[in-house]
């Protein structure tokens, strides 16, 4: 794509990257009580694997019952915006909340929007086009199943609105900013953003310790063009979400509430009204552990008409990895993760001695530089 191009697809664009912040806690507190009014779309409030054979786990007993102790949600920012419409578009924005079911303990995994892995069916490509390939929620949680060796069958949908309501309704959020965050959000993102949703947030001077509204959040989320390229976006995405989540946790049931009536149009969820009463039970004692950035040891390239990939090195190193960080257990894959690896590693060439980006949560290394210096994301939206 040539230069100009680009810039006229910039342009000509609204808001195609849509935040994988979704605010769990005012999930957990205070969704339910809308639902019951039917101002929520929850319309798969049953376990999807029942309506669709291809959502069907492919897992061993063992692995199964690790599972068990925990709860899986799919976390999707949807690459459309149209209010209220959920079943297309592509998921830039990608998430997998493990929640401890005993001790409580969430852990947050963020999965690269471009990474290459098996989408639907025969068919390989970057798994943020899993959404829009398999018709919605059920379809990406489907792939995420199939690769990742996972058993989610619940997911929270979100429009790019979300974040900017909630950071908003929150009174803002602080956040620790260097000059050159704040001159790209200044440059490229905050006047574009008041203009979609009709805010009229100001822009901010210098570095330094901010509060933000949630204009100014969004556009922090946002920012690629610095050292760490779309790896770096998705830590700050989640240095958001943490901030948000330890000021939901402060703030009275009155501003959640508000917070979730704002959020009412801009959210889909398979959660029924009885699932979400369960989790809002405990949100109190729910707590952050961690968050992370998966695949843990890639590759990055450009690959004709795949485009520029993350590629992970490989599947089922990785796979067993996530399992060992989410789980504290070192599960096996299934033959259908193993059979994606080895499809991933004869069209790509990349093996796991071969990843130029080791970013690993369980051993600690880190050896990030390389690869976040030779990868150039795709324009946003663009698969």
């Amino acid at each position: 794509m040539g230069t100009g191009r680009k810039k006229k697809k910039k342009k000509n664009k609204i808001i195609l990257f849509t935040i994988e912040i979704v605010v769990l806690v005012a999930l957990l507190v205070g969704l339910f009580i809308y639902s019951w009014m039917g101002k929520v779309d929850n319309s798969s409030g049953e376990d999807i694997r029942q309506e669709d054979p291809a959502m069907n786990i492919e897992l061993d007993s063992e692995t199964a019952e690790v599972l068990q102790g925990y709860t899986n949600i799919a976390l999707f920012g949807i690459d459309n915006r149209e209010s209220g419409k959920y079943e297309s578009g592509n998921s830039d924005c990608i998430m997998i909340a493990s929640i401890n079911n005993d001790t409580k303990k969430v852990k947050l995994i963020s999965v690269y929007r471009d990474t290459f892995l098996n989408v639907k069916d025969d068919t390989y490509g970057k798994i943020n086009s899993a959404y829009s390939k398999g018709n919605g929620a059920k379809g990406a949680i489907a792939a995420l199943n199939k690769n990742l060796n996972l058993d989610i069958v619940d997911y929270v949908v979100v429009d790019f609105g979300a974040l900017v309501d909630a950071v908003d309704l929150l009174g803002g959020v602080e956040l620790t900013l260097t000059d050159q965050e704040v001159q790209i959000m200044n440059d490229n993102y905050i006047d574009e953003i008041n203009s979609v949703t009709n805010h009229n947030s100001s822009k901010l001077s210098g570095g330094g310790v901010h509060t933000v509204d949630g204009v100014q959040a969004l556009a922090y989320c946002r920012i690629r063009y610095t050292a760490g390229n779309d790896f770096k976006r998705t830590e700050r995405q989640r240095t958001v979400l943490t901030k948000m989540i330890e000021k939901a946790k402060g703030s009275g049931i009155t501003t959640i509430g508000s917070m979730i009536n704002s959020m009412i149009g801009e959210v889909s969820t398979s959660f029924s009204s009885a699932d979400m009463l369960k989790l809002a039970s405990d949100v109190m004692d729910y707590e952050l552990a961690d968050t992370h950035g998966w695949p843990f040891e890639l590759c990055t390239g450009n690959y004709g008409t795949k485009g520029d990939l993350v590629v992970p090195t490989d599947l089922e190193t990785n796979v067993k990895e996530l399992h060992e960080y989410l789980f504290d257990e070192k599960n096996n894959v299934s033959t259908t993760v193993s059979g994606i690896s080895d499809y991933i590693v004869n069209y790509t060439g990349c093996t796991a001695s071969s990843a130029t980006r080791l970013d690993n949560p369980l051993t600690g290394n880190d050896n990030t530089s390389t690869a976040d210096t030779e990868y150039n994301m795709q324009e946003d939206g663009v698969e």
